[in-house]
Parts: C-alpha cells; sequence; structure tokens
C-alpha cells in the first residue's frame, strides 16, 4: 500500500497500552481518510448512548493519503469524538506539524478510549509509545504546556493540548497546537480532559511511502508555483479570511448582538484594513505557502492570531469594536482551549438575557472587561459561567423566558459568524452540516449572495450539495485545506493527481464525490441512531431568530426566512439526498453507497423506508 500507511495506533488509556492495528487496501479505499476513518470508527465501536465523557468514547486523531506530502497546504490532523456538546458526531480539523510527524511515525490515525489514572501525556516516537505523567502540566494553558513540551522533547516534535477549560470538561473546549491552530470545537477538549489526557507529543523520523515519489515532487513544485501565480494571492497574503468583515458589512450578514442584526456600526473597527494596520506576523500550518494566520498585537502586548471567525464572535456579536481587545479574549481563549465561536455565542447570549434581565448578571453590549471576565468564569465554570459552559442550548432550558428562540444553535452546537436572517440557503447549510450548525461543510453565503440571495429553489439545494461533498467530504478525508480552491481558485483537478501520484490509486472527482456522500450518509445514520427516540424535522431547522424576528438594521431591513419556502426546500434536499421526510437515509441510499451493514443496524433504531 502507498499514500496510506496501513496502520492505526490503538491507545487504551486505563490500561496504558498501545497497540498498532493494521487495516487494507478496501478499508483505506472505501473511507480514504480523515474524517471517513473517524465516522466508520466510530459508528463500529460506540455502542449507541454511551455518555461522551466516559472512558468508552473514542477520542481519534487522523490524517489523509495525501498528508504531510510536500503539497498545497496539506498539513491538517483531523479530531474526532461522539460530540458532548450535541450528542452526535463531533470533529474538527487544525493544521499542526503534529499531524506530519504522525505520519512519520508509519501511523495514519490515533485511536484513543479509556481514561488515565492521573493526568498524562501520550509521547509517540516512531514505535515506541510512552506513558508520561502530566501532573506537573495540569492546570497550565495550551501555550505553556506546548511550550515546555518542546523544551522536553525537541523543538521538532508535534504537540496537541488542551488547556483549562478541556481539563474541566467545558462541552465546547478544543484542543490547540502553535499558540492558534484550534480544532474539535463540538467539544473534542473536553473529551480529551475526560479521558486525563493532557496532550499527545509526536516524533517520526519514517519516509511516507509514495507510489509515485517524482510525480509526487514535481506536482508539488507545479502546484505552490500555481498557488503563488493566482491573482488574489497577495491580497490574501495581506488580510487571509479578515477581509470577510468588511464583506459581512456590505451585505448585511456580519453577526451582530447575537445574531439580531447583520450589520455593526464599528465594523470598520474590526475588518481587515484595521487588522493590516496592527498586524506583525503571518503564521500558518505545514506545507502551506498561503499563511492564513494574521499575528497582531493585542491589548495586552501579546500577540494573537486572527481570522474571520473569532474575530465576527468576539467582536460585532458581542458589540465590541476595539479589535486589539477582541485579540486579546481571542488570545485567551486559544491558551484556555476553548472554541472561539462558540464563547462569542455564549457570551452574546449572556448580554441578551442580561439585557431581558433574565438573568441576575450585569453585562452590557460591547462590554470588554465583563466579557474577559465572563471567559474566564465559563473556563473554570464559576457562577453563570458554569451554566454557559454547558453550550447555549443547555443554558437556554434554565434560562427561560423566550430565550431559546434566540440561543444561537442548531443541534446543540453553537452557529458559526454569518447571520441568516436574508440568506436562506446558508440557514439551509448550517441545519444539514454534519457536526451541527457551522460553516466549514458548506460555505454557500457567499455564492448565495451573488447569485440571489431571496430564492429557496433547486439550484440553491445543488449548491449546498456539491459545497458538502467537496468541503465536508473530499477535502476533510484527503486532509488537505480547502482555502487554496475557495480563496485564490487553486484548481479541483489537482486533487486526483496528487491521490494518484501518492496511492496508485485512479479516482475521478466523482468517484471522490461518491465517498464523500457515503461519509456524509454515515454520519447522518449515526445522529439518527443517537437521537432515535427523538428525531424530527425539527433536529435541521434553524434558530427561531432567523424566523421570528426581522433585521432592524441595514440594506435588508425588515426581513425574516419564510418558514413555509425553507420547509420546502429541506424536502428538497431530503429527497436530493436520498433521505425520508424525516431527513433518514432510506435503506436503499445507505445500500448503493456500500453501507449495507449500517441499515441493518440502523433499522434496530428507526423504521427505515425503502
Amino acid at each position: 500500500m502507498h499514500g496510506w500507511n496501513g496502520k492505526l495506533l490503538r491507545v487504551d488509556l486505563t490500561k496504558g497500552k498501545a497497540v498498532p492495528q493494521k487495516y487494507d487496501a478496501n478499508f483505506a479505499e472505501t473511507f480514504l481518510g480523515g474524517r471517513g476513518f473517524a465516522a466508520k470508527i466510530l459508528w463500529d465501536e460506540l455502542k449507541p448512548s454511551v455518555d461522551p465523557l466516559s472512558p468508552e468514547n473514542r477520542l481519534i486523531f487522523a490524517a489523509g493519503p495525501l498528508t504531510a506530502f510536500p503539497l498545497p497546504s496539506s498539513g491538517k490532523l483531523l479530531v474526532a469524538a461522539k460530540s458532548p456538546l450535541t450528542g452526535g458526531y463531533g470533529d474538527g480539523n487544525l493544521g499542526t506539524h503534529a499531524t506530519v510527524q504522525m505520519r512519520r511515525t508509519g501511523y495514519d490515525a490515533i485511536v484513543i478510549q479509556g481514561k488515565a489514572s492521573k493526568p498524562t501525556i501520550l509521547y509517540i516516537h516512531d514505535a515506541e509509545t510512552e506513558f508520561v505523567d502530566a501532573r506537573d502540566h495540569w492546570g497550565k494553558g495550551s501555550f505553556q504546556t506546548e511550550k515546555r513540551l518542546k523544551k522536553e522533547y525537541a523543538t521538532s516534535v508535534g504537540v496537541v493540548a488542551i488547556g483549562q477549560a478541556g481539563e474541566n470538561q467545558v462541552k465546547f473546549a478544543n484542543v490547540v497546537s502553535q499558540e492558534g491552530r484550534a480544532g474539535g470545537r463540538p467539544g473534542m477538549g473536553a473529551v480529551m480532559g475526560s479521558k486525563n489526557l493532557k496532550a499527545v507529543v509526536v516524533r517520526g523520523t519514517k519516509t511516507i511511502p509514495a507510489e509515485d515519489p517524482e510525480a509526487m515532487k514535481t506536482l508539488g513544485l507545479e502546484a505552490y508555483r500555481e498557488v503563488l501565480a493566482k491573482p488574489l494571492y497577495d491580497f490574501w497574503k495581506r488580510q487571509g479570511t479578515m477581509s470577510v468583515v468588511e464583506w459581512g458589512q456590505e451585505n448585511g450578514v456580519l453577526p451582530t448582538q447575537n445574531f439580531r442584526e447583520g450589520v455593526f456600526d464599528k465594523a470598520s473597527g474590526i475588518g481587515g484594513f484595521a487588522m493590516e494596520k496592527i498586524k506583525i506576523a503571518n503564521r500558518g500550518c505545514p506545507h502551506c505557502n498561503m499563511t492564513c494566520g494574521n499575528v497582531v498585537e493585542d491589548s495586552e502586548k501579546l500577540p494573537s492570531e486572527l481570522d474571520y471567525e473569532n474575530v465576527a464572535m468576539l467582536g460585532s456579536n458581542i458589540g465590541l469594536g476595539n479589535l486589539e481587545e477582541v485579540a486579546t479574549l481571542n488570545r485567551l481563549a486559544d491558551d484556555y482551549g476553548i472554541d472561539t465561536i462558540s464563547l462569542g455565542n455564549a457570551i452574546g447570549f449572556a448580554m441578551e438575557a442580561s439585557e431581558k434581565k433574565l438573568i441576575d448578571y450585569k453585562i452590557e453590549w460591547g462590554d470588554f472587561e465583563e466579557a474577559k471576565a465572563l471567559a474566564e468564569d465559563i473556563v473554570y465554570k464559576r457562577g453563570l459561567g458554569a451554566l454557559l459552559a454547558e453550550g447555549v442550548r443547555s443554558a437556554s432550558e434554565t434560562v427561560g423566558g423566550d430565550s431559546k428562540k434566540w440561543a444561537m444553535q442548531i443541534k446543540g452546537l453553537e452557529v458559526s459568524g454569518y447571520n441568516c436572517h436574508t440568506t436562506p440557503g446558508m440557514a439551509l447549510s448550517y441545519a444539514t452540516c454534519s457536526i451541527g450548525a457551522h460553516h466549514k461543510d458548506a460555505w454557500v453565503i457567499s455564492w448565495e449572495v451573488s447569485t440571489g440571495r431571496e430564492s429557496y429553489g433547486e439550484a440553491k439545494v445543488d449548491k449546498i450539495i456539491e459545497l458538502q461533498r467537496l468541503r465536508g467530504g473530499v477535502f476533510e478525508c484527503l486532509m488537505t485545506c480547502r482555502l487554496p480552491w475557495v480563496e485564490v481558485g487553486f484548481g479541483l483537478d489537482w486533487y486526483p493527481k496528487f491521490l494518484k501520484a501518492a496511492t496508485g490509486v485512479d479516482m475521478t472527482m466523482n468517484d471522490l464525490f461518491n465517498i464523500a456522500d457515503r461519509v456524509f450518509t454515515l454520519i447522518r445514520a449515526f445522529w439518527v441512531r443517537e437521537h432515535a427516540a427523538a428525531w424530527s424535522r425539527s433536529m435541521d431547522s434553524p434558530p427561531a431568530r432567523w424566523f421570528d424576528e426581522p433585521v432592524k438594521e441595514g440594506p435588508f431591513k425588515g426581513t425574516t426566512l419564510d418558514r413555509e419556502k425553507y420547509d420546502r426546500m429541506l424536502q428538497l434536499y431530503y429527497g436530493k439526498r436520498g433521505w425520508d421526510d424525516l431527513g433518514i437515509p432510506t435503506k436503499s441510499t445507505l445500500v448503493k453507497l456500500g453501507l449495507g451493514d449500517v441499515a441493518q443496524e440502523l433499522a434496530r433504531y428507526v423504521r427505515l423506508a425503502s
């Protein structure tokens, strides 16, 4: 086997054992890697209704067949588990040297179960695995933890770690690497903390086997040159995703005051051009030549790595218009190991609840000091912070009033940085995303704004599915970053060529789309199995605010989503996916995708249409 190493590392923290496990070419070609591997393992190995924070849950770090080859943006690592925030499938990816080092150890994934008896660091170096006492690291932030571990082992090792949020099992804690590369917003850091696992340190010396090393080298050099030659490259290097602040403001989709509005009167102070004035460096992932991490000096004179999502959610969404202060909140979140998107959502929820006097806690829009204090309370689960640490869905159930209508979440995951009062396609994308309300699977909003946001029609549904196949399928299984394609127009036709050179397997884009549909539908089956007793179409419904409360400001003043039209669009989506009227994959769809065994298992919990 080439491209793939053909081995996983199985780790049992309870027993203190690590055992290599081989997998065959059929598994590799059926699920490809990354998200595909993780979804299959979680489906096969987790009993329904298992507690996500129990030793039985699996924590998976997975690469893909292109990961760590000298190709544009090939330094991604997937982290997955059953989510403690949503109760469904959860994952995220981050760029990190740990994924390069893992591949060089000869493993394509690490599957972790059990719970260590004391805080532990997993140190993997080639064929050896050590369980190292981490009590001296427990209680430390992710930045200090990584610095200490690199000093102890070597600057070249790869490290993924949790901060205090993961240790305290905050439901939207994530995992962090390289002081700002973070992933796993549905609580992967909490799962790691529940296992008493502080960090994974990886060092490998092996060569990743390519089917055609010379072709791989030639393709890589040509591809890097093409990325550099793209007309949008220079502006991308200046601003990265930060230019979306201005775009969002212009198009009325910038989340403002807990998604009440789509425009922010201080947007110019937190946008890409404001960022350029205080920028001090760029950071990026391994093998990337279009580094998107914009490092600025924050209000405490410390470096903070910014991108659009954390600025929108910790800026306009909480009414904060000072970019240096936004950057401080972002840096603290990364160090604590807590997702910036969900954190900004939780703080916005608290500000609105305070404004409406539903909680005995005073915090006003744009109050930086109170937001900073509340963020720390969430990390340490103190007072109101303990309630918010469970996520806004759970918090709304306690706060009461009408707060469920403006708890901005779908399936338990807080909405990321796009207000959808006027964009039904993006609302549907959020609603059908494989981890909950996230933009990663299908960022359709740019296409939607340019082609007609008022439509609820078939073309929009087709575009969402196309993007889910590409972004949430092909890229998440190959484990290369989508940004070269999305942001500078790097051609999709490169990827089958990369795959052929790496593995020797000749796949067309249609073949890759078929794998994407298989993985997407398997994840859907996982969700349905976990929530079988309560499953309904409402699982795919956006927050009520977007239907019931018109925006009061900006170019689309007075606009809401149309509930009846949205429901028809959702039904059309189900039909195109081969799902029934409740959004459950049909037996024939599962069989067609090579998931006949999944159909048999799923039929034990819900009625499957033929």
